[in-house]
């Protein structure tokens, strides 16, 4: 008998084989396919030998891989370095309650959290649902016309909202002003927005906003204000729209409940933050920010809008209305790069107000404002002076104590904000206890015990008090029992289709494994409930974790620093081009601000580099789909004295590695520029190529692509920059809360020092469990997954672009264009045909219109790449029978796709093609079928019947 050796043992509890779908086996038929006799051979084939990297990465302890549970205890031990404290520190973030009915079937649940964005909306119709619940919840609090699906947090939030007002109003003016009691962090990041675009920031004080004579276009106001006050904008709103200003309040959302809501006092943009509606502090993030505003600025509004519209058959559907990925439509003319949002947990705050309701909210906003209150009345009768003659939920407390209280405070597990040393700040909130106000009397020294039966009068203006209703429609009346809320939430995921489904081939956006154990940290007490200003003692381990992922990310890149602030791709890019400019201007060269752009470059590209000021200068591609270097080299040399950047994707938008990119970047630095390598394909690079090491300045990552962190749906995502070693120190800082990573350094960019910091312990165990060897092999077997994908279906469609020996790199890119010239089926036609086989669609007409991009990744297994090769197959065959006159034009399977079990099983059937054909076009159907639950969405209709918000209750009458 053939003893195994302990090492094997240990081997085979290794995460790597956990995480890389295809078996040896399997990886050997592929290769057989391809004609290669390892993968190694196969990515010398591919990879420039001119950058490729054979090297052992640079991973220090991190280069062996460990276990699951190896991983999880080296993670729990740097946790446990941090302390949880009840921070009372307020300054726009709150504890709170997770209902662990959501926690459990939305934040812990792979439906959810595994989804792509839903530009697919017959697939998706769950989740657009729970975000259009998110817009009526934003819409009825703030008392305003129309909100977004989310925004990335408060502090990018109110910066679109200035755009947006500058671009919408009518004065001509660049002054913005900023009411002294704004979160200070809300500033940094609209300071940051405003230079590059020459907004001048001014502040005035929040009680002079009424008599405020200078020009402006804007004003931002807190609601509440950050020390507490509670302020009548009525007459500062009059004033300010008379002399041709517009107002943007930042309002709190539970507050909102008991205050009259901004849209009834004149603001005309409302953003804020949802983290209080249940969603855990997570040391900053993420968290779903909000802006709303009026009815008559929605075709303006950045970001996403979710809409109502009908199917082919006339039902209701919702989708994304207005086209709001604008960047990718206007390019360098956009006003926002934003291509993101932060839809789980805008869906976690819209399901807490599903579940606990009008009358469940107001609950908790009157008990948090009564404790206050309690707490007031205390500190008062102990001799106490308050700042603030008007809270919700804040007191800021004058005394010439301030350093003793707050070391008083530390002492008995609390943090209070530090306001300067004459005021201590506290702030409550739905976790407040009666033993957390005897505790904080204790803290102040108050020997008298609080008052609990004191009713007293609400503790702002009265004419503040809110009157009008919020959150009537039936949705937020019938889910709170939890027996009702979890079949609610089992509904809406069971209409959707995520990675806990199927394969998801979006090209350009790596839908892989997001492994349970990467998850599990997310929730640990030790990350998620860690107020992002608490003092640096009590957050050792957190430090230490991103300080250790920052190393890891650089070794990885080839670059000698990184950022985890930028809390989305898009956020990466304008922070990367902003520290270019940084550079430029640090060496007297601020007159740089031409930004090289090829043609096929993701729109987001060209819209960061017009939100910081430079001019786009569009470069040509050649017919393979790589940059035309020689008219790279003559717009280079054109604008050589005024040369800030390229702006470069790789390997190409059009998935092949050009092997002119060495030259390129040896083109760009000759002429004073500097190179930065958009990072979204990063998983065809990890291992085989650092982009930092072949010529790359600055990259952003997407942390919600390679390194693991899961979609949800459309956010949160992660989009952190690394950069060359002279860069280094004008990373961003965020010096209004005290992170300061070097004097040099650019504004924040984002509302938190770490953006969104819960979640990087995803990425941290992804890195840790699969080493440098098993890091390597996940980037080897993306490509490979994608050139067998490539290979067996060039028979059927042609694939567009390649390079040596019709290779590609991590996806490829088919041609659906030849064959609608021939029959009329579209690529959208495909898209939805992929639905009634199970499938997701592939990204649709980007970066080519016409086509279909696929990406594999390396977590799907042979037999799921089979299986939607064998679907793709299928497809090909019914568009030749429409080609052969076999089906009608108009009347096939594709242009009928999806089918809806209603639609196949309904008595009347008038289609030229059968029943079966349409629901069973394969046999393994019949064993599990995925039914999509509304035929084809209607755009137009829904374009021109913009409906952003719950069905109207008369539906339901």
């Amino acid at each position: 008998m053939t003893r195994t050796s302990l090492t094997q043992l240990e081997a085979r509890d290794a995460f790597i084989p956990r995480h890389i779908g295809p078996s040896e086996s399997e990886q050997a038929a592929m290769l057989s396919t391809l004609g290669y006799a390892s993968r190694a051979a196969l990515i010398d084939a591919i990879v420039p030998p001119n950058i490729r990297n054979k090297s052992k990465l640079e991973l220090g302890q991190f280069y062996e891989p460990m276990t699951e549970q190896a991983a999880l205890a080296k993670l729990k031990a740097l946790a446990g370095q941090n302390k949880v404290m009840k921070s009372m520190i307020g300054q726009g973030y709150s504890n709170t309650f997770t209902p662990p009915v959501v926690l459990r079937n939305i934040f812990e649940n792979p439906a959810w959290y595994t989804a792509y964005t839903p530009y697919q909306p017959e697939i998706s119709q769950g989740r657009l649902e729970a975000i259009l619940n998110f817009q009526q919840t934003v819409t009825d609090l703030t008392g305003m016309g129309i909100a977004n699906s989310s925004m990335l947090d408060e502090g990018t939030a109110a910066a679109e909202a200035m755009t947006l007002i500058q671009r919408v109003g009518k004065s001509k003016s660049q002054v913005f002003y900023v009411a002294d009691d704004v979160l200070p962090q809300t500033r940094e990041v609209v300071e940051t927005r405003a230079k590059p675009l020459g907004i001048e920031v001014r502040t005035v004080a929040a009680a002079d906003i009424e008599t405020l004579n200078e020009a402006c276009f804007g004003v931002l106001l807190q609601y509440p204000g950050v020390n507490g006050e509670v302020r009548d904008y009525r007459a500062a709103c009059e004033h300010l729209h008379a002399a041709g200003a517009m107002v943007i309040a930042a309002a709190d959302l539970l507050a909102l409940t008991l205050l009259t809501p901004p849209g009834e006092w004149g603001a005309d943009v409302v953003v804020g933050n949802s983290q209080r509606f249940g969603v855990p502090l997570g040391f900053g993030g993420p968290h779903a920010g909000y802006l709303a505003t009026r009815d008559e600025f929605k075709r303006s509004m950045p970001g996403r809008l979710v809409g109502v519209t009908i199917d082919a058959q006339g039902n209701k559907a919702y989708r994304l209305a207005l086209q709001t990925r604008e960047q990718h439509i206007r390019r360098e003319k956009a006003t926002s790069n934003i291509c993101t949002a932060q839809v789980l947990l805008a869906v976690m705050a819209s399901m807490y107000a599903v579940y606990h309701g009008p009358a469940g909210l107001k609950q908790i906003a009157t008990r948090t404002h009564r404790f206050t209150s309690i707490l007031a009345a205390s500190l008062k009768g102990a001799g106490y002076t308050l700042a603030n003659a008007t809270w919700f939920d804040t007191l800021t407390v004058a005394t010439d104590r301030a350093a003793a209280i707050h070391t008083a405070a530390v002492e008995h597990g609390v943090n209070l904000r530090k306001v300067d040393n004459g005021h201590v700040g506290i702030s409550l909130d739905e976790t407040t206890t009666r033993e957390d106000i005897a505790l904080l009397c204790k803290i102040f020294g108050v020997d008298a015990a609080p008052d609990f039966d004191a009713i007293g009068d609400d503790a702002f203006p009265a004419q503040l008090a809110r009157t009008s209703a919020y959150l009537t429609h039936p949705t937020f009346h019938r889910y709170h029992a939890e027996h009702e809320m979890l079949r609610y939430l089992r509904s809406l995921a069971d209409k959707d289709l995520a990675l806990d489904r199927t394969m998801i081939p979006l090209g350009s956006c790596t839908m892989k494994l997001n492994a349970t154990s990467e998850m599990i940290p997310v929730t640990w007490p030790e990350f998620s409930n860690i107020h992002p200003f608490a003092p640096d003692a009590q957050t050792v381990g957190y430090r230490e974790m991103i300080g250790q992922l920052e190393d890891m990310l650089c070794a990885l890149t080839g670059y000698a620093a990184v950022s985890l602030q930028p809390n989305a791709g898009s956020q990466g890019e304008y922070a990367g081009l902003l520290v270019i400019k940084a550079y430029h201007e640090s060496r007297g060269e601020g007159h740089r601000n031409i930004c090289l752009i090829p043609s096929s470059a993701h729109g987001t590209n060209p819209a960061s580099a017009n939100m910081v000021g430079m001019q786009v200068v569009v470069t040509a591609c050649d017919a393979r789909g790589n940059v035309d270097l020689a008219d790279l080299k003559a717009k280079a040399e054109l604008h050589s004295k005024n040369l800030a950047c390229v702006m470069v994707t790789y390997p190409s938008t059009h998935g092949v590695f050009e092997e002119g990119i060495d030259e390129l970047c040896e083109v760009i630095h000759s002429h004073g520029g500097q190179v930065y390598i958009d990072g979204a394909n990063m998983n065809a690079l990890v291992g085989v190529a650092a982009p930092g090491a072949f010529g790359g300045d600055v990259s952003h990552l997407n942390l919600h692509k390679t390194f693991c962190i899961p979609h949800g749906g459309g956010g949160p995502g992660v989009g952190p920059i690394g950069v060359g070693a002279h860069l280094a120190k004008f990373l961003p800082n965020q010096r209004s809360t005290g992170y300061t990573r070097d004097e040099a350094g650019i504004g924040a960019v984002s509302a938190a020092p770490f953006g969104s910091a819960s979640i990087l312990p995803i990425s941290w165990m992804y890195i840790a469990m699969m080493g440098g060897a098993g890091l390597t092999a996940a980037t080897e077997t993306a490509i490979l997954n994608a050139n067998y994908i490539a290979r067996r279906l060039a028979p059927h469609y042609p694939v567009l672009y390649s390079g040596h020996d019709g290779l590609v790199a991590h996806e490829c890119i088919i041609d659906l264009r030849p064959l609608q010239d021939a029959t009329g089926i579209s690529n959208e036609d495909v898209a939805k045909r992929l639905m009634d086989f199970g499938f997701h669609a592939p990204t649709m007409s980007f970066p080519v219109p016409g086509t279909l991009m696929i990406e594999p990744t390396e977590s799907e297994s042979k037999v799921e790449i089979d299986r939607f090769i064998e679907a793709m197959i299928a497809i090909h065959a019914e568009i030749v029978k429409v080609e052969r006159g076999e089906y009608d034009r108009m009347d096939n399977p594709l242009k009928g796709a999806p089918h809806t079990a209603e639609v196949v099983m309904a008595d009347d059937w008038q289609h030229k093609y059968t029943r079966e054909q349409a629901a069973f076009p394969v046999a393994s159907l019949r064993r599990q079928k995925y039914w999509p639950p509304v035929g084809r969405a209607d755009n137009v209709y829904g374009d021109r019947n913009l409906f952003c918000g719950c069905a109207p209750i008369s539906d339901y009458e």
